[in-house]
């Protein structure tokens, strides 16, 4: 049995049990949590009503962050031409389009989203089983297909995330840094609820969200009170 440390044993002694926290308590409690040596990433899991095996119940969007992630966005930016200038103003780590295909195929994956401009997209599929297994596979209707790819880079830096229902019927994101303090948190969990409700399947019958989860990087899970958004 893995033994457990004193400070995610000091942790769980925080969180009651049987308790479902609002936003504003939990966002509050993660600032209490016993620190560790790095800012440890705030992630929000979700469980819906769906089941993802059905082509219309795939829930998956984007959503802006008011307060950022926290975390620096590597994005690499399929085009040409002209757009390869646009890519690299709006702060593109990587862009090409040949080049940077060849370059994934021979196990580079150094980047944590990417975008591309319609004319590439014949290109890009060549590399779609590497790409999407890790949901890194740009796709128009989330906007990281776009011919105005430098605004779309933009969004990314500044705090766009993805979401997207697994298998099991989780939405898992990153939504902050423990340093950002319970309101930035707060701000930034609601705004990613509010649009995982929004993307609710007209098909989804019964409880849409049906529990939630608050954590941190080594700390434990906070149940959230979802009657209390409502």
């Amino acid at each position: 049995m893995a033994k457990v440390s004193k400070r995610l044993q000091a942790a769980r002694k925080l969180v009651q049990e049987g308790k479902l926290y609002s936003l504003e308590e939990a966002s509050a409690l993660i600032e209490k949590f016993p620190k560790t040596k790095f800012d440890e990433s705030v992630d929000l899991c979700i469980n819906l009503g769906v089941n993802p095996r059905k082509a219309e119940e795939n829930v998956r969007g984007t959503v802006a962050l008011p307060n950022g992630r926290g975390k620096t966005v590597r994005v690499a930016a399929f085009c040409k031409g002209d757009k390869v200038k646009e890519a690299e103003e709006a702060g593109a780590d990587f862009f090409g389009s040949d080049d940077l295909v060849q370059k994934i195929q021979g196990g580079w994956m150094d980047f944590d989203a990417a975008v591309a401009t319609p004319d590439c997209m014949a290109l890009v599929g060549k590399i779609g089983k590497l790409l999407g297994p890790r949901g890194l596979m740009p796709n128009p209707k989330i906007g990281t297909v776009t011919p105005d790819i430098g605004k779309a880079i933009e969004a990314i830096k500044s705090g766009r995330v993805e979401f997207r229902v697994e298998k099991a019927g989780i939405v898992h994101i990153g939504l902050a840094k423990s340093s950002f303090g319970a309101e930035k948190i707060r701000e930034n969990l609601l705004v990613v609820i509010d649009a995982i409700t929004k993307a609710k399947p007209p098909t989804s019958k019964g409880v849409y969200l049906k529990a939630a989860y608050l954590t941190t990087t080594m700390g434990p899970g906070i149940p959230i009170d979802l009657n209390s958004i409502k």
